[in-house]
């Protein structure tokens, strides 16, 4: 598959760049995909909710009336789940969400991310570029010329350039990323790749290991 690469003003060069396809022209596996996404999303969770149970509770622990003979149900102290103020049964706990993934199924699920982007033209090759200064209206430009504005992009970067990056943060629907950092759920999350040409090098790099 080749796509032609684009200019900053969004005008079509002469050049072309062929992407390779075992890495945007498998055939894509849903479930792959399905298990990075979650590990993507468990990872992000901070687990630090909490609740309060019976044992943490400060109130007396004598129990409020006595067993039998009262007509009514049994009851224990006033910390008990069943009474108002009293402590939370089987409530959430701090816990860790993480869990493991095999390399080889998150390179999988990334492939099959690009190619279902190849599959639905969504792929911009842009021509390397760079910033002189931080400037979030340049980036603005960019993505009017690309006629891609109103849509969720992700700007694919060989390596880390900051100004490019600064530029981009305050824009709600924009995000960066380095090759190197491409995962499964930004991808599918954004509506345009914009891959600069150097960053398809990178690409294949990393997916040939």
């Amino acid at each position: 598959m080749e796509l032609v690469v684009h200019k900053f003003d969004g005008s079509e060069t002469t050049r072309k760049v062929a992407l390779d396809d075992s890495i945007f022209g498998i055939e894509p596996n849903d479930h792959a995909i399905y298990l990075d996404v979650k590990q993507h999303l468990a990872n992000k969770r901070q687990g630090t909710h909490s609740s309060r149970p019976r044992s943490m509770m400060s109130g007396s622990t004598r129990k409020l009336k006595r067993q039998k003979g009262t007509g009514g149900a049994r009851s224990g102290d006033i910390n008990s789940p069943v009474f108002v103020g009293g402590g939370r049964a089987f409530g959430p706990q701090p816990r860790v969400y993480n869990f493991k993934l095999n390399k080889k199924v998150k390179q999988l699920a990334r492939i099959s991310a690009l190619t279902y982007k190849a599959k639905q033209n969504q792929i911009v090759i842009l021509e390397d570029f760079t910033f002189d200064e931080i400037k979030t209206k340049r980036y603005q430009e960019l993505l009017a010329n690309l006629k891609v504005s109103d849509q969720k992009t992700l700007m694919v970067l060989p390596q880390t350039d900051p100004k490019i990056y600064m530029s981009s943060r305050n824009i709600q629907k924009a995000k960066v990323l380095t090759a190197a950092s491409l995962n499964t759920y930004d991808i599918l999350n954004a509506g345009n790749l914009l891959i600069v040409e150097s960053s398809v090098q990178k690409i294949n790099e990393m997916f040939k290991k």
